[in-house]
């Protein structure tokens, strides 16, 4: 089964009893069981049922399924949002002195969330070059994660996957993905060596911008070892479910970042339509890339999909000549950044990706509006950039959009 035909036909159930196409929402906070019996073994995760939103629902548990189904994985979590998704797959893995590898390259709001950690005690290395050498020198014995996005947000630095994960398994090292950017249409980071891989299902899995929410697959292939991982092993007998099933019984469950079902369903309808919008939106960004370049006023362009990019043949080889939804340009200036912004038609100013619409910001400003001047530079971020989530519009309309906004600055 093809991709857009797995999106429509894996794992979809609907509703056998009423023969509704699509799963309904069951906006319940809380399950009736037959009685007392039942419900202390749903309780006891003895037998399959639902008693609370909070630890599953069956909306979810079909959101669920699918995007197992679509990752390659054997079981997914979801969140109420991308950062509740991060938040809950690092805790369940680490403790008071332990240490997270990652690349300077990631999103803004994680390195918040990273610096929150650290009054736990649980500090993360970042490394400038994210590359198999780089990531051997700063594993030590308290390295419990090695944490990348497949292509980094708004650098645009793109994952060599399966080296990275190479060293991780080496030194017995969890590998977490976020594939946010890329998604399954790109790539599959769990088939190239990755242990979980984690969405912002707010972005392209939706692709309206309705409905905020997270995801975390596991692979169901690592390795746990009391050593690294002793939190782990009350889990173990549950096998390759051994990760999922601490997280849904420990730190998921007591920190109530649950999945509305509504948002659910949403995402349910959304992700039918994710190959399409991907395969569209890739196409019109390569083409709005390529016309940057043969602008004067654009003082650089930055796409994997483009022969200046580092990191061409790197997505070439390991994206199938498809390179993503985001652009990035630099205009001189902070002022010519905002006057190109402030003229554009079609683009919305919105601080989100992976709309069907296209989206601009300027991220110094905004989403990096707090981090340090050196962390914006290595995060790639400078007062004169744009960020650009290209999405399914006419691409005549958005080359005519851009143009005459640049002219206007």
């Amino acid at each position: 089964m093809k991709f857009n035909t797995a999106l429509l036909h894996s794992n979809v159930e609907g509703d056998k009893k009423t023969g509704a196409t699509l799963t309904p929402i069951y906006q319940a906070s809380a399950f009736e069981q037959e009685s007392a019996e039942k419900l202390e073994r749903v309780f006891m995760n003895a037998m399959p049922g639902y008693s609370y939103t909070r630890v599953s629902n069956p909306t979810n548990t079909s959101f669920e399924q699918r995007i197992t189904n679509l990752e390659g994985g054997i079981s997914t979590v979801a969140c109420a949002s991308g950062m509740a998704a991060i938040f809950n797959a690092i805790m369940n893995v680490v403790q008071s002195s332990d240490e997270i590898i990652s690349s300077v390259g990631i999103f803004g709001g994680t390195i918040g969330l990273f610096k929150d950690l650290e009054a736990f005690d649980i500090h993360t290395k970042y490394i400038l070059q994210t590359t198999p050498e780089e990531i051997e020198k700063n594993i030590t014995e308290h390295t419990k994660v090695i944490f990348a996005e497949t292509i980094g947000n708004p650098k645009l630095d793109v994952l060599d996957i399966e080296a990275i994960a190479a060293v991780a398994k080496k030194h017995k090292v969890l590998f977490i993905v976020d594939n946010t950017i890329a998604t399954p249409y790109l790539v599959k980071p769990l088939q190239l060596g990755a242990d979980i891989v984690i969405h912002s299902s707010s972005k392209y899995i939706n692709g309206s911008g309705n409905s905020i929410s997270g995801v975390i697959t596991d692979s169901g292939k690592f390795k746990w070892n009391e050593e690294q991982y002793p939190q782990i092993m009350k889990y173990k007998k549950m096998g390759p479910y051994a990760y999922v099933a601490k997280l849904r019984e420990t730190i998921f469950r007591n920190s109530g970042a649950c999945l509305s079902p509504f948002n659910s369903f949403l995402n349910c309808i959304g992700l039918e339509t994710l190959g399409l919008r991907m395969e569209r939106a890739c196409a019109n960004a390569l083409a709005l890339a390529k016309w940057f370049e043969t602008c004067d006023q654009v003082e650089y362009v930055n796409y994997p999909g483009l022969g200046s990019s580092p990191y061409h043949e790197i997505a070439k080889r390991q994206f199938h000549n498809e390179y993503g939804a985001m652009v990035t340009i630099r205009m001189g200036s902070k002022e010519k950044a905002f006057a190109v912004i402030n003229s554009l038609n079609y683009a919305l100013q919105v601080a989100n990706i992976g709309d069907a619409k296209t989206l601009v910001i300027h991220p110094a400003s905004t989403i990096y509006h707090s981090s340090s001047s050196t962390e914006k530079e290595n995060a790639g971020v400078y007062e004169d950039l744009i960020r650009i989530s290209v999405g399914i519009e006419d691409i005549e309309d958005l080359i005519a959009d851009f143009k005459q906004a640049i002219e206007n600055c």
